[in-house]
């Protein structure tokens, strides 16, 4: 991978974590069109995810600095039998239903092996597929989240969710292991379909992508560093791009906030919707054809 190679991939990722247009999806597009796709394109991909995890971190990090003193009080009372559920604190409570949010990863941990191939492989036709997917999911959030608030319903803060509420999060994170399929669109979606305010429900999505993109990121490595990827002894490009992907995820956090406060959200349903298109098609044209579609980068850079 050049340096214009991580800069481009930097700047699509930092944009499309945090815009609900699925990160993976983008980056698998364009992994390849220019080629890149193989064993090795999932390495690329994970290490421009701990630079949008910065990202995430410093836009947060007055929540995230609560919810840690909350999980160090909590396993102090826990260890010392003073743990009570119904006395929970708001923030103790939100640590909780992330844990159950997460939980559903776990069922799905075992084939994601199936969701990293459909990355890697030479075909984009299931991208496309996923993109459409998370147009209609992120409809479906916008619709029900206008009739919450025109019918006059009590929409829920982070901490009022429930354990149910969680799970289903969860349910639709797991699914997000696809590309093509956002994970904090799949998630902003689950949350206002349990009633979520939108403000809340994207705060909720972005802190529970910490964990998440952590472990992922802990687990992909260690599948390369076991197989030896080459990208490994080239870290010049990759910390290029998680820079990059961090400077950008930030601003791309701040934009997501403002659309949602102005009620634009719906805008990247309609994105998705005509991507998914394009990239199907695309797909479709190149196994009618026989012939794949390449865009070189330059390689002195």
């Amino acid at each position: 991978m050049t340096i214009t190679d991580a800069v481009i991939q930097g700047i699509i990722q930092g944009l499309t974590e945090f815009l609900p247009v699925s990160s993976s999806g983008h980056l698998s597009v364009y992994q390849h069109l220019t080629g890149i796709s193989g064993e090795n394109s999932a390495l690329i991909t994970v290490s421009l995810h701990l630079g949008t995890l910065f990202a995430v971190i410093v836009a947060f990090r007055q929540k995230v600095l609560n919810l840690l003193k909350a999980f160090f009080s909590m396993a102090a009372d826990i260890f010392t039998g003073k743990f009570k559920w119904k006395e929970m604190s708001g923030d103790r409570r939100i640590l909780l239903m992330i844990v159950i949010s997460i939980f559903p990863l776990l069922l799905f941990y075992p084939f994601r092996h199936i969701f990293t191939g459909i990355s890697e492989d030479n075909d984009i036709i299931a991208e496309g597929i996923c993109f459409i997917y998370t147009s209609v999911l992120l409809f479906v959030g916008c619709v029900i989240s206008k009739k919450n608030i025109k019918t006059g319903g009590t929409l829920k803060s982070a901490q009022d969710l429930e354990p149910f509420d969680a799970l289903v999060i969860g349910i639709f994170q797991g699914v997000a292991l696809l590309p093509g399929v956002s994970r904090s669109g799949s998630t902003i979606a689950g949350a206002q379909i349990t009633g979520m305010k939108r403000e809340d429900s994207i705060e909720y999505s972005f802190i529970l992508g910490i964990p998440v993109i952590m472990a992922g990121a802990l687990s992909e490595y260690l599948d390369a560093a076991k197989s030896g990827a080459q990208q490994l002894t080239e870290p010049v490009p990759i910390l290029v791009g998680m820079a990059v992907a961090a400077v950008v995820g930030y601003l791309a956090i701040i934009l997501v906030k403002w659309l949602t406060k102005t009620d634009r959200f719906i805008v990247f349903s309609v994105y998705t919707l005509i991507l998914g298109l394009a990239v199907t098609g695309l797909g479709i044209y190149e196994h009618i054809s026989g012939n794949f579609i390449y865009f070189m980068i330059s390689q002195n850079m």
